[in-house]
């Protein structure tokens, strides 16, 4: 499989860098330059707030031409990043796309290949929601939804968007988990469940398509001052307002709670995450790293990601699958 030579040699040359790249860190830190992302094509789900609009703000000012999809269109939003695009003459497109729609996930990426001429370079699988409550008071719709948002969403785009990138055998899948894909808050319902979801999946998709030269990015971003918040309070109250009395007993101060989140005590900059993902964009294909903790506050998931990964190459690393898992783990 010569994709595998080559990401292999890649991770190996990357390695012999570690010390020039040891010497320069500190000057790199006190003066980063933007990444030059001219000639990148990204799709991105879930655009008209949070990481998805400030990464599609983000990517087209560094010169990649973008796709910002969003559900329900018409909506303030995307008129909003259409006059921004006019106004600063930037590369970006904004489509409708609900990701809960698998016609409308083909159809957008479809449209997104014919405008760029060509299949993506980069999805961003950034839609997502959250719904609160304890696990035994969410019931099967919230259950469905939550799941088909953040898990079946993100298998959809993928599949819509991998015949393209296997096609020109280069790609990068950026799945938006979260910390909590990796430990878990009691009380915060089925959230955690998808994002563990999501790692897995992720996890071996990325296995999967060293051969094809497609490389796929887990983010996991801790807790950010974004709209997430609003939508929750909304999925959340509405949750409670159907909620079961023989099940909501069992909780009378978390029920008292839920819909009231408000996001305070969360400062983190929300453009870190845009910040990392154009990093990741830049670097060379197969030196990318797995999973990227991102946040300025502790990152309890670390020691998880380096026991699992080391887990990984112990358990199958000398195996018919070794290439694959050691390609992904760049060792």
């Amino acid at each position: 499989m010569p994709q595998i030579d080559r990401r292999t040699l890649l991770a190996g040359a990357a390695a012999t860098g570690v010390a020039i790249a040891g010497a320069r860190s500190a000057l790199a830190e006190t003066m980063p330059s933007p990444p030059d992302l001219s000639g990148k094509s990204i799709l991105i789900t879930g655009s008209s707030s949070g990481f998805g609009r400030l990464g599609a703000e983000h990517y087209a000012r560094l010169g990649a031409r973008v796709f910002a999809t969003m559900r329900n269109l018409p909506r303030p939003e995307a008129e909003e990043l259409r006059q921004l695009a006019a106004d600063e003459k930037l590369d970006l497109h904004v489509l409708e796309l609900d990701v809960l729609e698998e016609e409308q996930c083909y159809g957008a990426v479809a449209e997104s290949e014919r405008i760029n001429g060509g299949p993506l370079d980069v999805l961003v699988n950034n839609a997502g929601i959250g719904i609160t409550s304890p696990v035994e008071v969410q019931d099967m719709e919230a259950t469905q939804l939550i799941f088909d948002t953040n898990v079946f969403g993100c298998h959809r785009m993928a599949r819509a968007v991998l015949p393209g990138m296997r096609e020109q055998r280069s790609g990068q899948i950026f799945q938006i988990s979260s910390q909590l894909g990796r430990v878990i808050v009691p009380y915060s319902g089925h959230y955690s469940a998808t994002k563990f979801a999501l790692e897995a999946m992720s996890e071996q998709l990325a296995y999967e398509l060293v051969p094809h030269g497609i490389d796929v990015s887990i983010i996991e971003p801790g807790g950010y001052p974004t709209e997430v918040w609003v939508n929750r309070n909304a999925y959340s109250a509405d949750l409670k307002e159907r909620a079961n009395a023989i099940h909501a007993a069992g909780y009378p101060q978390v029920m008292a709670r839920i819909g009231q989140e408000d996001g305070s005590g969360r400062s983190a900059d929300p453009m870190d995450v845009p910040s990392e993902i154009a990093r990741q964009i830049a670097m060379p294909p197969g030196t990318r790293p797995l999973r990227t903790a991102v946040h300025p506050a502790p990152k309890p998931q670390l020691p998880i990601n380096e026991v699992t990964a080391q887990v990984q190459v112990g358990w199958l690393g000398e195996s018919g699958y070794g290439p694959l898992i050691k390609a992904v783990h760049n060792l």
